[in-house]
């Protein structure tokens, strides 16, 4: 197995439509500014995130329960910023929708920018022939409010390769996966 380059990246968006859109090279500034960077990279591409985020609240005091989640503990909020209260987490999803190849691991890492600032990014791997919007999780370690920024980089996705006799015998299509072909902000499903 081994990690892929930026060229390989770049092949796999443009011909297969792996990543789509696909931003060929960082971007690290707009028109109205610096940007936290996204893009294709030296050996990942950095997603950036939509604006459209659930914000965790316990105004309801319900509980969590992965297999019985109540949609009631999350306010939605479109914007261009999105603020998660101390302590806290945000769901959020990729502006990059992802067809990962049968022979292909992604695995997910969050961005120095934010990790300083005490702000972890976690996403599972995406699995070989998986196909979706990646759903974000956003926790703030912090004692303050937390800002992510839409728009703009939020963590990076590393693509590992199979050696051409050991690419996997079922892959999460051919099993159904329960968060095949998801579009926006995917909440968990226990079935």
């Amino acid at each position: 197995m081994s990690i892929k380059s930026d060229r390989w990246i770049a092949h796999m968006a443009e011909a297969h439509g792996m990543i789509e859109p696909f931003t060929p090279r960082q971007v690290k500034q707009h028109h109205d500014g610096a940007v936290i960077s996204f893009g294709n990279s030296s050996y990942g591409y950095d997603v950036r995130c939509a604006a459209e985020f659930k914000v965790f609240t316990n105004i309801n005091s319900a509980v969590v329960d992965p297999k019985n989640f109540d949609e009631k503990s999350f306010v939605a909020v479109e914007s261009d910023v999105c603020i998660i209260p101390p302590n806290s987490f945000a769901l959020a999803r990729t502006v990059e929708y992802f067809r990962i190849p049968r022979n292909v691991l992604t695995i997910c890492v969050g961005k120095s920018t934010y990790a300083r600032c005490g702000i972890i990014v976690n996403v599972t791997p995406l699995e070989p022939e998986w196909e979706g919007h990646v759903t974000l999780e956003f926790s703030n370690t912090t004692p303050l409010p937390a800002k992510i920024y839409a728009h703009e980089g939020v963590a990076q996705m590393l693509f590992l390769e199979a050696d051409a006799d050991d690419v996997c015998q079922i892959s999460y299509k051919d099993r159904a996966g329960k968060y095949q072909g998801q579009t926006g902000v995917t909440l968990p499903k226990a079935t």
